[in-house]
């Protein structure tokens, strides 16, 4: 028994005669014949009665009839998947992001997938930079974009370049638009854990040129240190696409931090497991095109990752 044989059964019973079979299936009635026979000697079972009228399926030949259905459509899927798959990728991908970059690319990235990917369901879970960083490690993630420090970026896309920058209350004078970095320590901070990445690479310039900060409060949580320098309880150093909301508002101010400035890569990681999946390369293919498309229309205050 092979699948052109079982192609043939169902193409005969359902035709009603190996005439009107033989011109649907583009084959010689003889060779119809000759499988079906082969088939029936397999079996060991009468599969078809023939009569002058056409063909009238046995008992067996029922049974069979059901199975080689199944079979068949169930190839018809796999082959479907197979051939498909890249052309039209379809099934869950699962992403992490960033608070801050959620902020800026998750409705454009949500808006694009629909769009350009239809059948693929987009899974997004948002965090502070920490938990993101574990959660991918332990494989919980097909992608997640990621802050990395640019000698430390590895085989993962950069879709962004920042410099981070103090974020002060919109009402507070006297500002200028820049503040040297050995100034900062006169500024009380609200800042994420030890284990998140802006507070990292803060620290890492911070101790690398001798200066000092006075962090006075700890906050794993994006949207209360941003509410925090609103209200004029604290300042911030935070990437500007983060707050770049409030400041169009006007709740907020935005001062670059220089000599040295504070810049970390923007990156895209792919779960090793993962690499293969069409409908995960296709959201990773997707994302560094939507993160150049909001970085060209000023849509994220970041530089592109080949901008010198």
């Amino acid at each position: 028994m092979d699948i052109r044989q079982l192609k043939y059964f169902v193409g005969v019973v359902e035709a009603g005669s190996f005439t009107k079979a033989a011109a649907l299936l583009h084959v010689a009635q003889s060779a119809l014949s000759l499988h079906v026979r082969q088939l029936e000697e397999s079996f060991g079972t009468q599969l078809l009665v023939r009569d002058r009228t056409g063909v009238s399926v046995t008992a067996s030949g029922i049974k069979l009839l059901e199975r080689a259905r199944s079979i068949l459509k169930e190839i018809q899927l796999t082959e479907a998947e197979l051939t498909n798959s890249v052309a039209a990728p379809s099934g869950e991908v699962t992403i992490g992001i960033p608070s801050g970059a959620a902020r800026v690319l998750s409705g454009p990235l949500i808006e694009s997938v629909r769009s350009e990917l239809p059948r693929i369901s987009l899974k997004m879970i948002e965090g502070m930079t920490g938990p993101l960083e574990e959660w991918m490690a332990a494989g919980r993630f097909n992608l997640a974009v990621l802050y990395r420090t640019a000698d430390s970026v590895g085989r993962m896309t950069v879709l962004a370049r920042e410099e981070l920058c103090l974020v002060v209350p919109s009402d507070e004078p006297p500002f200028a638009d820049s503040i040297f970095l050995a100034d900062l320590h006169a500024f009380p901070l609200a800042v994420p854990m030890r284990n998140n990445n802006v507070r990292r690479s803060v620290a890492d310039v911070v101790a690398q040129h001798g200066c000092a900060l006075d962090v006075k409060f700890e906050v794993d949580s994006l949207s209360t240190i941003i509410n925090m320098v609103i209200e004029g309880k604290a300042h911030s150093i935070l990437a500007p696409s983060a707050v770049q909301k409030e400041v169009s508002q006007g709740l907020l101010r935005t001062v670059k931090i220089v000599d040295p400035m504070i810049t970390r890569s923007v990156v895209l990681a792919v779960n090793p497991k993962d690499e293969r999946s069409a409908a995960v390369s296709a959201v990773g293919k997707l994302i560094p095109k939507v993160a150049r498309e909001l970085i060209e229309s000023r849509g994220w205050a970041a530089a592109a990752p080949d901008a010198a």
